[in-house]
């Protein structure tokens, strides 16, 4: 007979920071979550995939998982992994490092995929924090995609707005300021989780399959967005004089068999 499926169990650690990232919010912000994660996902197999568009952000979606009872394993840059308490803590916490720019980075991909069987994963497909000069999705990077077709787990878009109101591009420099301004004027940060992306007609390794996968999953992002944003529909009404600007990676929505 077989042995029944066993969820991963999120460490004591995990549970305990995402408990302090929803006070930590809560004194800089004033967070509204809307949408949900179906019940049956909320412990995995399941990939949520994120616009990115502050260093605040994984504390907020670490803040607004936990209120739906969801405790994701963040794929995250290796540079936290190096510092001596922080990389210990991820590492505790079965976080998934990403050696971008190395021979290395294809591991994360095989790691995420073996925790996206029993977990729930979070990454960011545009693989940086955007660039895009209205603070939109960029064109994202295949590797969500080519996790998505290869593990057939399902995948649900979140959008997140305000964060960047919270802390700047270039945190830590001009972070105190930030700060300071944040716990008065407390802005509002919004998350909303959306519907699940259908990847059904696609298949791994067909060609053409993890860019078209990409564009549907940037897609619902960037629709999940929308509303987050109603007054600000081309660029954003706070400027942070720390972000540059990039062009070269402008998503541009495409219509399927167009």
């Amino acid at each position: 007979m077989d042995t029944p499926h066993s969820p991963w169990r999120p460490p004591l650690l995990w549970r305990g920071a995402q408990l302090f990232a929803r006070v930590l919010v809560a004194l800089l912000a004033r967070l509204h979550v809307t949408g949900d994660v179906p019940a049956h996902l909320r412990r995995g197999p399941l990939i949520l995939t994120a616009n990115h568009i502050s260093p605040f952000d994984p504390i907020v979606l670490a803040a607004a998982c936990s209120g739906l009872g969801v405790s994701p394993r963040i794929m995250a840059t290796a540079g936290l992994f190096r510092f001596p308490v922080v990389g210990t803590a991820m590492r505790h916490c079965g976080h998934i490092r990403v050696d971008r720019g190395t021979a290395a980075v294809g591991r994360a991909l095989d790691d995420a995929a073996t925790a996206a069987g029993d977990s729930v994963v979070l990454l960011y497909p545009e693989g940086r924090i955007g660039l895009d000069p209205g603070l939109w999705p960029e064109r994202g990077k295949t590797g969500a995609a080519r996790l998505a077709l290869g593990t057939g787990v399902t995948v649900v878009p979140v959008a997140q707005w305000g964060s960047h109101e919270v802390l700047p591009y270039r945190a830590p420099r001009g972070m105190l300021r930030a700060v300071a301004r944040a716990v008065v004027r407390r802005p509002v940060v919004r998350v909303h989780f959306g519907a699940p992306v259908d990847l059904g007609d696609l298949r791994v390794g067909a060609p053409g399959a993890a860019r078209r996968a990409t564009d549907r999953i940037v897609d619902a992002i960037t629709e999940a967005l929308v509303p987050l944003r109603p007054d600000e529909p081309d660029v954003a009404r706070h400027v942070d004089p720390s972000r540059p600007v990039d062009t070269s990676r402008v998503h541009r929505r495409r219509v399927e068999g167009g």
